[in-house]
Parts: C-alpha cells; structure tokens; sequence
C-alpha cells in the first residue's frame, strides 16, 4: 500500500509540472509521513550519502571549463575548423553541423549545452545561404546527441558514481558509439543534400588555413589530453577535469585573448547553477531508490525478469525500449540514476558487461534529449529557429535512426563498447 502511496504521488507532482527532483523527493516524504514518520530524521542523511562521493567533483569542474571555452572563442574557431574539412563535400554546412557536434561534445560532455552554442550560430547561417529550416534545426538538433556520448560526458559520471564502473573505461567506451552516429548523420546528410541539392560551402573563412588548423588542434587537444590522462591513471576523473578547466583559462585568455573576467564569472554563476540542479535531482533520486532498496522491488524485478521464459534477445530488447520511453519523460541524470541501481544486476545476470549497460543508458537516453514532449535539445531548438517542438523532431527524425540503429549495434554487438576498454 506504501509503495501505491509513493508511485501514485510521483505520477501526480509530475504531471502537475512539478520539477523532478522535487517530485522524487516529495513523494519520498509522502511515503515516510505515511509508512513511519520517525524515519523522517535520516532523509538529510540519505540525501548527503546521494551526493557524498568523489567522482561528483568532476561533474561542476567538466562544466566550467566547457563554459570558459565557449567564452573564449572556441566556438567560432571549432566551426572554422569543420569548415575547412568540410568545404569539398554537398551539403557542405550540414556536414559541419555534425563534425562541430563531435568535437564541441568532446570537451563539453553536455548535448543542450552543444544545441545552444552550435545552433545559435550555425541554424541562422545555413538558413542565409539557402539551407530549409526544417533541415538546419532537425540536423543541429539530431547531431547534438552525440554530445553526451563522446568523452568526457556528465552522464557517464553520473553513472559511474551509482555503478562504480571505472570512468575510464567508460569514457573510453563511449568512443566508438559516438564516432558511429556521427558517421552515419553525415552520410544521412549528404544523401539529403544530394536529393535536394544543397551546395558546397560558400562561405569564406576569415582567417588564413595555416591559423585556421592551429587553432582547431589547440581546441581538440583539451578532450584527447582529459581521454589521456584519465584512461592511462594518469589523473583520476576529478583531476583531468580540473587540468580542463586550466587548459581552458590559459587557451581563452593568453591563446585566444577572448575571455575576460566578466565571462569567468558568468561561466562560475552557470556552473553553480547546473551543478545545483543537478545535485539536487540526485539527492532525493537517492531518497527514492533507498525506498525500493527496502522494499526489495529491484529483487523483486529481477525475480520477475530471470523467471520469464522468453529469449535474452528479447529482454534485452524491452530494455532499449524501456529506456527510450522513459527518456521521453524523464531528464538524462534522474533516469540514470534511478535505472542504474535497479536493473544492472539484472542484466548482469543475462550476459549483458556492466560498460554495455551504460553505454545503452547513455546512447539510449541522448535520444530522449530530441523526443517529446520534455526533450531538452528540442525545446533549446525550437527557441533558436522559432518552429514548434513538433516540427523540430519531425525535422530530426531521419537523423535519429542513426541513433537507434548505434543503440541496437551496442545492445548485441558488445565488441563496439567493449574493445576499447579491454585493450586497456
């Protein structure tokens, strides 16, 4: 009876539009005002446990340095970049929508944080030299999943922290699902442009090549030196994000000579302000899976999963799917952090490695980012192009069977997530 107490009060503050992790959390408080109000006294404590882990100090310091970088100038000169690799190629500024997607991942780690820097600047240009609307939000959308997939990634963190997979390896596994979607986005791109006839790039870099490909390697050297130091022991994760954070003052104020004091203050302002959200979705998740912890419901699923007389295929299957819908409503963080603890041992024990799983949850729930109606990536794209949350994911659709079509891959082909990590 508890438990329909705590279910049915989640469902309700949500739909009522209230933000998740309050709705995690007051429905927590519900369920211990009903079930025994003397265990009221260690909700602090089960919220501090939540939050108590070292892993998480990478998560504010991976976001800072991705906002001193866009202050500094990185975002211009990283589409520079993609210009020059992309200038021979039809459909020329889609392709480099989905390159800049891959690179600005590779130090951002966040897929809304590449949709707002990307978008502002590259949906307004492709429109201008004759690109549809529809075709330059649904591409700057779909390509800014890749965000959260190639290393370092916020998610993976996330993940990490509940598993306790090693962030290496994660990180390390998430490079050949990331670099897949994106291959595949631009082939979708180039088979659009040729149907339509989209033309090669016009426009004009500013800056001499020479320049253009110093500055770019200058940039690219922030995620492959974090990819480095992490994966080799070098440094653990906390500390290469805050070397990126170093890297990323000296590039944008003696390199690039664009970042003032007043943005590094606006990016610390930022960063505080996502870090507290985050944190607190990942405080009262923990409320809320501590619930089904004594309720045993993750043994109870478990029981009820192993006991079926179905295939494996077909379990993992429900799984994808489960993942996909619950990113339809659910953010990235409070998803991972509520699926991790619940259904790892259970796929554990059908097979499936534990860096699989989270590269399904990871690649999985990036698709979530551009399927409504909660779709982060969604709605930082239709603000920038003024179209409807609909039509920007009609306008992205052809893009993200690229992404299931990677999510299937990674469910039955372990190889693609795996053999990275176990070279290492």
């Amino acid at each position: 009876m508890n438990l329909i107490i705590l279910f049915a009060a989640l469902l309700i503050f949500i739909l009522a539009g209230v933000p998740i992790g309050y709705s995690l959390g007051g429905a927590g408080l519900l369920y211990f005002i009903s079930d025994n109000p003397l265990f009221l006294m260690t909700l602090p404590q089960r919220i501090f446990s939540g939050l108590n882990s070292y892993i998480l100090i990478a998560m504010p310091l991976f976001m800072l340095s991705g906002e001193l970088m866009n202050h500094g100038g990185l975002t211009k000169r990283l589409i520079n970049f993609a210009l020059l690799i992309c200038k021979p190629f039809r459909g020329g500024l889609g392709e480099v929508n989905v390159v800049a997607s891959m690179i600005f991942g590779g130090i951002t780690g966040s897929s809304v944080a590449d949709t707002s820097a990307l978008g502002s600047i590259l949906i307004p240009d492709m429109i201008k030299q004759g690109y549809s609307k529809d075709f330059s939000t649904g591409v700057t959308v779909a390509s800014s999943t890749v965000g959260m997939i190639i290393p370092p990634s916020i998610p993976m963190l996330m993940f990490a922290m509940v598993s306790g997979v090693s962030v290496g390896k994660l990180f390390m596994g998430g490079v050949i699902p990331g670099i897949l979607i994106g291959l595949f986005q631009l082939l979708i791109v180039w088979l659009v442009s040729e149907k339509r006839g989209y033309h090669k790039i016009e426009a004009k870099i500013d800056v001499g090549k020479t320049k253009v490909i110093i500055d770019g390697l200058v940039s690219l050297l922030m995620p492959v030196m974090i990819l480095v130091f992490t994966t080799f022991g070098i440094t653990t994760a906390s500390e290469s994000a805050a070397v990126a954070v170093v890297y990323a003052l000296i590039a944008g104020k003696f390199v690039y000579r664009e970042l003032r004091w007043k943005h590094i203050v606006a990016s610390l302002k930022k960063t505080a302000i996502m870090t507290a959200t985050i944190m607190i979705i990942g405080g009262f998740t923990n409320i809320f899976t501590y619930i089904l912890a004594i309720k045993q419901v993750p043994l109870a699923i478990a029981n009820f999963i192993l006991g079926l007389s179905i295939p494996t295929w077909v379990i993992f299957i429900m799984f994808d799917i489960l993942v996909l819908i619950l990113g339809t409503f659910l953010d990235v963080v409070p998803c991972i952090l509520l699926i991790g603890p619940i259904l790892m041992p259970v796929m554990s024990q059908l097979g499936m490695h534990e860096i699989t799983f989270g590269m399904i949850l990871v690649v999985g729930l990036a698709i979530g980012l551009v399927t409504p109606p909660v779709g982060m990536c969604l709605n930082v794209g239709s603000k920038i192009s003024g179209m409807s949350i609909i039509d920007v994911f009609k306008a992205s659709a052809p893009f993200l069977i690229c992404n299931l079509f990677v999510l299937l891959l990674v469910t039955f082909v372990p190889f693609i997530s795996l053999w990275i990590p176990s070279l290492l």
